[in-house]
């Protein structure tokens, strides 16, 4: 069997928020535990994109609003035959404790590293193509010069009142990913097109492609379609769309 490469697209501002955030902290979980001065730099630029989505977007509401519509969804399938009493607990038991665990957080989620003086000035810099050299941030060059574990607690604390929405966030998508098998579907000359349900739009199209084929997908789409259109990369050309129809895996997500 070929290898699939699967490339996501959110079909609502909730969800790309969420995915975005997704990708940040696993950039951080990546870097924060290496011992290099190199990956601390990462996890920390990982950090302060962090801190500025949740300073923009009202996160915390986001998450509640969606973890309590979860509820609500699974709640009222829970006596449909065939579901699984003991599988659906565990996913209930697990939403209400993200939900109560984003509740317990006093203060807007991000603010411990948002009102931090010595991020404020490597977030300032760091805006700076080359900013965050040595003699424009000596503070910072310093820290880096710090014994790793020292650095890996500090990285930790910033992130203390992040973590919950980390959960959160990956909880939600598992369950959204999740909620839809993949079907066989067809781009006819490297393009294809859905309407989507008004009433109840998906969050989210997974596109299954042959790792081999030397294909990308460029997705548009908001609540009412969206479209595909199947890339191929010449050498020394620009992208083009192919004009080969183009077997893929679609998943329309909706939870």
């Amino acid at each position: 069997m070929p290898t699939v490469l699967t490339f996501e697209h959110p079909l609502n501002e909730r969800t790309r928020t969420f995915l975005r955030l997704e990708h940040l902290f696993e950039r951080f979980d990546h870097f924060a535990p290496q011992p290099e001065d190199w990956a601390t730099r990462a996890a920390l630029e990982s950090l302060i994109e962090i801190v500025a989505i949740t300073a923009r977007a009202d996160v915390r509401n986001e998450l509640l609003k969606e973890l309590e519509r979860t509820l609500e969804t699974l709640r009222r399938i829970a006596s449909r035959p065939g579901v699984d009493p003991g599988a659906l607990e565990r996913v209930l038991s697990d939403l209400e404790r993200s939900r109560n665990a984003i509740l317990a957080i006093d203060v807007p989620i991000g603010q411990i590293a948002r009102e931090d003086d010595f991020l404020k000035g490597v977030a300032q810099r760091n805006s700076i193509p080359g900013g965050s050299c040595s003699f424009d941030l000596p503070q910072l060059h310093h820290w880096l010069l710090q014994p790793p574990e020292q650095r890996q607690q500090r990285l930790a604390d910033w992130l203390e009142d992040l973590r919950p929405a980390h959960q959160a966030i990956a909880l939600t998508l598992s369950l959204v990913r999740a909620s839809a098998p993949p079907r066989q579907a067809m781009a006819e000359a490297g393009f294809y097109q859905e309407a989507l349900e008004t009433q109840v739009p998906p969050q989210l199209v997974r596109i299954g492609v042959d790792a081999n084929s030397g294909l990308y997908p460029e997705v548009s789409g908001h609540k009412n379609r969206f479209s595909i259109r199947f890339m191929t990369i010449e050498s020394e050309e620009r992208p083009a769309q192919t004009s080969d129809d183009i077997p893929f895996r679609l998943t329309c997500c909706l939870f």
